[in-house]
């Protein structure tokens, strides 16, 4: 047995060995998969796994992250911080190996892959980033910026539409140092893939602008180098390498079966593929000498790469030292000290009526010019979202350095794109769309969350103040959708003032996403002279308002709704009733606050309250309390002017003077 056929049937064993010892798991995918996984790491992958932070590795992604273990095998042999007792203890409680690979858990794991698509997606937003700080910052002589993403795809990320997004989209963009290698083993958990998948996917990424190499044998190591070889040089499209490969490879009863994919082999079976690969030893676990030698000539490798590299980027340091400032400004996520300035007194003019959403565009511009890393898009809306950024070219193949992005009529994969941009590292991405559409990205925005990444969400037309464009693109259950995202800030401004500190909170917060949610509708501008400043939206609920510090009754209000809070306070206040008006335009930020802090903005003695908010009245019981009254919206929009819609839907200050009238018998 040569030493390729050694290690390849090593990655094999230790996958299997850890799914039968969790009794649990998906062999399949790992044991058809294993030989273009070793001939990409072995031969092409240039890492270190000392550093596995290292700027310029190349980029591995295992989209169908059922496959963890042989990504997890592969980071073990080649000498990343995984020990083997790891593996032992996969899918366990407090383990570096969950079932699917997180970001964050797992030394090497490049992003957290298991929703198929996403990782396809992933590596598109990482291919653009790497085209992006290369296009800014490598000079002749310096490729600082000079590394691949590759990926190993499944027939399911090939089923997902997001695949379909995102291919196109990159397709358009020439990302010509994307190689993703698809294992086309045509078997799904439900059987064989023709079932519902018959298309020539070949033809679909040739239409999509990809170059498109095999099908070759995903069981011969040399038919794959040549083809990598083959993608590499085709520098001006991405390429996707279609690899015949067989299900559950090396077990005699289960191979090409779909019982393959997603239940341990059994330990009858487990001797049978023993004996089937030649594998000598019967114990679990046990990695021939030979092999992990192999194996761990990837540390030098990795480690002569990265030195050449560090010398470059000193040399480098010399001769562009303020291009290696900014590079190291942007890769550190760093920002420059007078960013914000001129944010605080950006819209003083209390006659000023502004939808929240040209506040927005007023501030990206403001600060885009100091924040060199701040690139963002939309999905076809820009001109709506207001998030163009001014004169400054687009992204695009003609133009790699453009800090406008278009991602097409493609949420989710804009979002999911988004996510690979700030997994690379170097960049700030905000991407914006309707908040009707949010739910076409949740899968996406769930996945930010999850990895903690601070890309910005920017949602506009957020309520009925849509108006005529009518029920289909009214939000109504979006925002409470938002708030239910674990580690995901969700922030919907009442002017503008209130949307320059929303954007001041989410540059700062690179460690969690953050969704930013504006109107459509024009609103006045809040007069700080008379109410308190803006700069306590970093609380996420403050007093903004109030006529007596012992209030009878409070209001709560986001967005638009506060100014029908204000009105209606004042209206109370003429009839002597003590009312503050409490803002609360992100309750993630307001929870994070001490309970000192809570309670002296809403007090538990004040049991009279009454929130107004344009969306479904769920969750707000958390607030109003089992005596307090939610005003909101618990049915689909309609088609009319959005003064119309707010009457005819009772958010107006008479009905909320009514219902405190009420509530306090007066």
């Amino acid at each position: 047995m040569s030493v390729d056929e050694l290690c390849i049937n090593t990655l094999r064993i230790l996958s299997m060995d850890a799914i039968q010892k969790a009794n649990s798991g998906h062999p399949g995918a790992p044991l058809g998969m294993a030989d273009m996984a070793y001939t990409l790491w072995d031969k092409f992958l240039k890492h270190n796994p000392k550093d596995p932070q290292w700027i310029n590795r190349d980029r591995f992604i295992l989209s169908p992250g059922h496959a963890s273990t042989l990504l997890y095998s592969l980071l073990h042999l080649t000498g990343y911080d995984l020990p083997l007792d790891e593996l032992k203890n996969f899918r366990q409680w407090g383990s570096k190996t969950p079932g699917h690979p997180e970001f964050g858990i797992t030394p090497g794991v490049e992003a957290t892959t298991g929703p198929l698509g996403q990782g396809f997606c992933n590596g598109i937003g990482m291919a653009i980033t790497e085209k992006w700080l290369a296009e800014r910052y490598n000079r002749p002589a310096y490729n600082i910026i000079d590394h691949y993403t590759y990926a190993i795809v499944s027939d399911g990320d090939m089923m997902e539409g997001i695949t379909s997004e995102a291919a196109s989209l990159a397709g358009t963009l020439q990302l010509g140092k994307i190689i993703y290698l698809y294992d086309d083993n045509d078997i799904s958990i439900e059987g064989c893939t023709d079932i519902t998948f018959k298309e020539d996917v070949g033809l679909r990424f040739k239409a999509y602008g990809w170059q498109v190499i095999g099908p070759v044998d995903g069981n011969d190591t040399n038919a794959i180098s040549d083809a990598i070889n083959r993608a590499k040089d085709e520098t001006r499209f991405p390429s996707l390498i279609i690899c015949k490969t067989i299900i559950g490879c090396g077990s005699p009863n289960k191979q090409g079966k779909c019982s393959a994919h997603g239940e341990p082999l059994g330990i009858d079976e487990v001797v049978l593929s023993r004996a089937e690969l030649n594998w000598q030893y019967s114990e679990p676990f046990k990695i021939p000498d030979a092999s992990l030698i192999h194996f761990r000539k990837a540390i030098e490798r990795g480690k002569t790469e990265q030195d050449k590299w560090l010398k470059m980027l000193e040399n480098y340091k010399t001769a562009y030292p303020d291009e290696y400032q900014q590079l190291i400004q942007d890769l550190n996520s760093k920002l420059p000290e007078n960013w914000d300035e001129g944010l605080d007194t950006l819209f003083t003019d209390a006659n000023l009526k502004l939808a929240t959403r040209e506040a927005s565009g007023q501030v990206i511009n403001l600060i885009a010019p100091r924040i060199h890393s701040l690139v963002g898009g939309s999905a076809d809306l820009a001109p709506s979202t207001k998030t163009t950024i001014k004169s400054v070219e687009s992204f695009s193949a003609d133009c790699y350095s453009g800090r406008n992005f278009h991602f097409g009529i493609r949420e989710h994969a804009m979002g999911a794109i988004a996510n690979g941009m700030t997994l690379h590292g170097g960049v700030i991405p905000f991407v914006s769309t309707f908040l009707v559409f949010y739910d076409y990205m949740r899968a996406s925005v769930r996945l930010s969350a999850f990895m903690q990444q601070g890309v910005i969400y920017v949602y506009t037309h957020d309520s009925i103040g849509v108006g005529e464009d009518g029920p289909t693109h009214q939000p109504i259950e979006q925002l409470a959708g938002l708030r239910t995202v674990p580690g995901l800030v969700t922030i919907r401004p009442a002017d503008a003032t209130e949307t320059a500190e929303a954007w001041r909170i989410a540059i700062n917060n690179r460690n969690k996403p953050t969704a930013l949610v504006f109107t459509r509708q024009k609103l006045p501008v809040i007069d700080r002279k008379t109410t308190s400043p803006a700069c306590d939206v970093k609380y996420g609920g403050y007093i903004l308002w109030q006529s007596s510090d012992i209030p009878d009754i409070i209001l709560i209000g986001t967005g638009s709704e506060v100014h029908i809070a204000l009105e209606s306070a004042k209206l109370l206040s003429q009839r002597g009733i003590a009312t503050r008006v409490v803002s609360l335009p992100s309750w993630e930020l307001f929870e994070a606050q001490t309970e000192e802090y809570r309670e002296s903005v809403l007090p538990r003695n004040i049991k009279a309250r009454i929130s107004i908010e344009a969306g479904v009245t769920f969750g707000w019981e958390r607030y109003v309390g089992s005596e307090g009254v939610a005003i909101g919206i618990d049915r689909f929009g309609a088609s009319a002017p959005f003064n119309v819609l707010f009457r005819q839907f009772g958010l107006t200050s008479h009905r909320v003077v009514s219902e405190a009238l009420k509530m306090l018998n007066r």
